[in-house]
């Protein structure tokens, strides 16, 4: 994203800041209340409320201004704490609107630039920011008004992320009659079990809250030494976030395939998922190729990070960077980890974590790390079975908000038995 100066918003130098994680999850939990049905317009008017009343104060936005696209101008819609009552319409070739157009996501900086919405009476003199959603000729302009203390980084991630989620939900709304046949291309890509791997014992399971869902798991063997492990979580649940789990599977294959190394996949990964107009556009990945003698080399790419219990500790795996898709451009690092025998590590997603009983307290990731931690001397299956158990009875029995998925790799006590040759 650049700014009117004509600047790069995005320090490709600075290292990965935590808090884009951390708001990745508050978002997700936001538009989780997406009420679908309901007229359009009557939906992102009441999702400005809701982000204002959220998110206004950690992004120190102090208004916020609701344009919708109609024939020949932008109609104002909705207006939140404005200082003065903004324009009642935009001509389409405004700058402002223009600069939006072009851009999607726009920081207005400068004030006084001709560019500026306050320049067009939309907002009250002062930095702003600006996102564009939906397509010709039923697009929205969402004007944010920027108080004091505002973080560029900060902002950038977020108004992306929500730009992206926005636009999924907007598509969702044109094509939630295909779940079906969205279902069936998911489930051709997912496997239903771990391949063999000597020494070595896999459980796994993912339980979606829809038709579809936006969780995934994945074993991708390179030779009878090594062994690729991926876990996902796509933004929401549904068809928008199956398309992009469609996306992340085929691209992570892909780029193992041609022997690249970890981190150029992921770059090139959020670079596709970006720029796509079909999906969610933003997911959690956390990837490892686990060696047969234990080691672990991975990226976490903003998700939860697994837990690796070893006989005397437990590792959290949180090395890699921020979330996939938000920015157009992500940088990466390798993690290393080492699964001694005896060992185990879980990957799961927040789907368990975050099931709630009826007052409405949910299970939480120390309940959750604490359950496994009672329950090591169970095998990976029956570990698996307890964990979704108590997760589902601690909720009532009922069906999961959100998509939940658990992966338990297992290193035996001994060295491994190694196999025959395959006849050729």
């Amino acid at each position: 994203m650049i700014d009117d100066r004509g600047k790069t918003l995005v320090n490709e130098n600075a290292p990965p800041r935590p808090e884009p994680k951390l708001l990745y999850r508050r978002l997700d939990r936001l538009f989780g209340a997406w009420k679908y049905g309901r007229p359009q317009r009557e939906l992102l008017e009441s999702f400005l409320d809701d982000l204002f009343a959220t998110l206004g104060e950690p992004l120190r936005l102090r208004s916020c201004v609701l344009y919708g696209e109609r024939r020949s101008e932008f109609a104002l819609l909705k207006s939140i704490s404005t200082s003065r009552a903004p324009a009642e319409g935009l001509p389409l070739d405004a700058p402002p609107i223009s600069l939006l157009a072009k851009h999607r996501v726009y920081i207005f900086s400068d004030p006084e630039a001709e560019s500026a919405p306050s320049r067009y009476g939309v907002l009250a003199h002062g930095a702003s920011a600006g996102i564009l959603v939906g397509r010709r000729p039923s697009r929205y302009a969402f004007f944010f008004r920027l108080d004091d203390g505002w973080m560029r980084e900060e902002l950038d991630f977020a108004l992306n992320t929500i730009r992206a989620a926005l636009g999924s939900r907007i598509t969702e709304e044109r094509m939630r009659g295909t779940f079906a046949e969205a279902a069936e291309i998911q489930q051709s890509l997912l496997l239903e079990d771990a391949p063999d791997f000597p020494g070595y014992e896999f459980a796994c399971r993912s339980v979606p809250a829809e038709e579809v869902g936006g969780d995934f798991y994945d074993f991708i063997p390179f030779n009878g030494d090594v062994l690729a492990v991926a876990v996902g979580d796509a933004s929401g649940h549904g068809l928008p976030a199956a398309l992009l789990v469609r996306d992340v599977v085929t691209g992570l294959r892909m780029g193992i395939a041609k022997d690249m190394k970890i981190t150029p996949v992921f770059e090139k990964l959020n670079d596709v998922i970006h720029r796509s107009n079909l999906s969610s556009r933003f997911v959690s990945v956390f990837y490892g190729e686990l060696e047969s003698n234990g080691n672990l080399i991975y990226v976490n790419a903003g998700h939860l990070a697994p837990w690796l219990f070893l006989k005397d500790r437990v590792e959290s795996l949180t090395t890699g960077g921020t979330v996939i898709g938000p920015l157009p451009e992500a940088r990466f690092k390798r993690g290393f980890a080492h699964i001694d025998r005896g060992s185990t590590l879980v990957l799961t997603t927040d789907g368990l974590m975050e099931r709630r009983n009826s007052a409405g307290e949910f299970f939480s990731e120390e309940r959750l790390q604490k359950l496994f931690e009672d329950n090591l001397h169970l095998p990976p299956e029956d570990l698996v079975e307890r964990a979704f158990r108590e997760v589902v009875d601690f909720g009532g029995g009922g069906p999961f908000e959100d998509d939940a998925t658990l992966v338990i790799v297992r290193r035996h006590e001994g060295p491994a038995q190694k196999s025959a040759p395959p006849s050729l």
